[in-house]
């Protein structure tokens, strides 16, 4: 027991990591600027979005940085898991709905990492119009969502990764300029 006071401390950078995913996916503007549906999906296909632009800058990276990308992604699903619980869903009802969650994640990076390595917009677009408005959003929000992704992943990429496994994500600021010339000019 007095050798466990020596154990290294558990290391808290994942879940500060995931904490920066939510927080830059739960800001404001997405949903009053650029038109994101303020639902429960809605805001889990921002947070998708942004981990998903956390896992594209970590791939290729060396072995620590796989298995820190899985430990994001694991404690993305856990979290979703317990708050499914506390809402109070059922073991067969979490099981299904997290499966449900897993299946969609996985797919919809495919498409953004698809559209992203054939520098297709229009591609990006179809997925965003798809997945995040559902057949419903605003063209000039959506483009500017393609827009943003693409600064958020060059904005990765320029970060270290050291300071990524430590849990220092910086996402770059979402514009609204994009939208506004739009609006004043339609």
């Amino acid at each position: 027991m007095i050798f466990g006071f020596f154990r290294r401390r558990k290391d808290t950078s994942v879940r500060t990591t995931y904490e920066r995913i939510v927080a830059q996916a739960r800001l404001p503007v997405f949903y009053q600027h650029y038109g994101i549906p303020d639902t429960s999906e809605g805001r889990f296909e921002m947070i998708v979005l942004h981990a998903f632009c956390v896992f594209h800058r970590l791939r290729g990276e060396d072995k620590a940085s796989r298995k820190f990308a899985q430990a994001v992604f694991d404690y993305f699903f856990q979290d979703m898991d317990q708050s499914m619980r506390e809402l109070g869903i059922g073991d067969e009802g979490v099981r299904k709905r997290v499966r449900i969650m897993v299946e969609s994640f996985y797919g919809r990076t495919t498409s953004y990492m698809q559209a992203l390595e054939n520098k297709d917009n229009a591609a990006l677009f179809e997925a965003f119009m798809r997945n995040i408005y559902g057949q419903s959003g605003e063209a000039v929000a959506i483009k500017a969502l393609v827009h943003y992704m693409h600064e958020a992943v060059e904005g990765l990429a320029a970060l270290p990764t050291s300071e990524i496994l430590a849990g220092d994500v910086k996402f770059v600021a979402p514009k609204t300029e994009l939208i506004r010339e739009s609006a004043s000019n339609g």
